[in-house]
């Protein structure tokens, strides 16, 4: 039970988590991944590797820690862990391992000096209502995602039906379900989890669902990464005919219908949500689309022809292609980084607009600070994060 001198304790930590957070969590993740080889599988080593998840994992406990008496706060952040949660099969009996590894970890970097038994006693009665809210979410989700027409609980079993080279770097797989069902439709940005065999260790990663949902199958569109297992693994050996396994759609980040003009900004392999919406936005409403795409150089961007082909089809459809190398490109569009100048040029007149943005997140922080001086409201921008959730440093 949470009491108010907990709470206190908790709150006073506040300092040392913005001191030290990042290394804590550091520490935990090396130690949990050390000694748990059956978690491994659930958390993506590249992310591990450049620290992102360890910078995230602080930042929400920080947080959590700031506004433990008043969890509302935590807005959109709950939403997103509990969506993250779900697609990964996170399930009731891995709390009480985290919660261990969480407090030894608190003990060990902190020392006994600071972690007295009072303060672990303080936080592991904090983790226990953080675990009880962020279950009861998840139990209702699955549950929901369960009683949906063509939806499941756990992990269900597709077939690669195609296979579709899209750029040089991203490969499209179109997922069928052997067992012939219907499949749930899923909302315009939204993400499955896949989980492929690697040798012999399961092992599962988010991919955004690109295309709109027929009922039938999903489409993912994957970029290989440097150092991507999972990434290299679909596009060296997955094939037509291989079976992997998905979760159901998830994810707060969605389409929302509106009359307002949509733009959609995305950097590199961050437009496959916006894909989707921008399918789904052609088909319904009678809303103004604004498509802008910012890649390196036209050889790894991929949809081109199908944007092209949406916007000859549907004249409230406006796009404009952006490359940061290669200054020449045939066409007439404009090379060129994101800048002010690259925006305006791109944005309709009328700045009261609904916009969604996918990228890296240093490229998401620069196109919102970009659209608020252009005049678009911040409460206007949506984002999504292909990795562990960062608050954007916008000031």
């Amino acid at each position: 039970m949470l009491s108010t001198e907990h709470k206190q304790i908790v709150t006073s930590t506040v300092p040392l988590l913005e001191a030290g957070g990042e290394a804590l969590t550091s520490y935990f993740y090396d130690l949990l991944l050390k000694e748990r080889a059956d978690l491994r599988g659930m958390f993506n080593s590249a992310h591990q590797a450049s620290g992102a998840q360890a910078r995230a994992l602080a930042g929400g406990v920080l947080m959590y820690a700031k506004h433990i008496d008043q969890l509302d706060a935590l807005g959109e952040l709950a939403g997103r862990v509990v969506n993250k949660h779900v697609s990964l099969q996170v399930q009731p009996e891995h709390y009480p391992i985290i919660g261990e590894y969480l407090l030894r970890s608190i003990r060990e970097v902190l020392g006994s000096e600071v972690a007295t038994p009072v303060v672990l006693e303080a936080w592991g009665a904090a983790y226990g209502q953080l675990a009880d809210m962020l279950i009861a979410a998840e139990q209702d989700m699955y549950g929901s995602q369960a009683a949906t027409v063509g939806g499941w609980r756990g992990f269900r079993t597709f077939r690669v039906a195609e296979r579709v080279v899209e750029s040089a770097e991203i490969v499209s797989f179109y997922l069928e379900p052997t067992d012939g069902g219907p499949v749930m439709v899923n909302a315009p940005g939204q993400y499955i989890a896949i989980q492929v065999v690697v040798d012999g260790a399961p092992l599962r990663r988010n991919y955004s669902l690109s295309a709109i949902s027929d009922g039938k199958r999903y489409r993912i569109s994957v970029k290989r990464d440097p150092g991507g297992v999972v990434s290299g693994f679909l596009h060296e050996h997955a094939k037509v005919g291989d079976t992997v396994e998905l979760t159901a759609p998830a994810g707060v980040f969605q389409l929302v219908e509106g009359t307002r003009p949509l733009v959609l900004i995305g950097g590199g392999v961050g437009q496959t949500p916006l894909m989707a919406m921008l399918e789904a936005a052609t088909h319904h409403g009678a809303r103004d689309i604004y498509y802008v795409h910012f890649a390196r150089n036209p050889a790894v961007q991929a949809f081109r022809a199908r944007v092209e082909e949406l916007a000859a089809a549907c004249p409230r459809v406006k796009f404009a292609l952006f490359y940061d190398e290669d200054p020449s490109v045939p066409g007439g569009l404009a090379p060129g980084r994101v800048s002010r100048e690259l925006l305006a040029s791109a944005l309709p007149a009328e700045r009261d607009v609904d916009v969604y943005i996918v990228g890296p997140a240093p490229f998401m922080t620069s196109v919102i600070k970009l659209l608020v001086e252009l005049g678009v409201p911040a409460d206007r921008c949506n984002t999504e994060f292909f990795g562990p959730h960062q608050e954007m440093a916008l000031n």
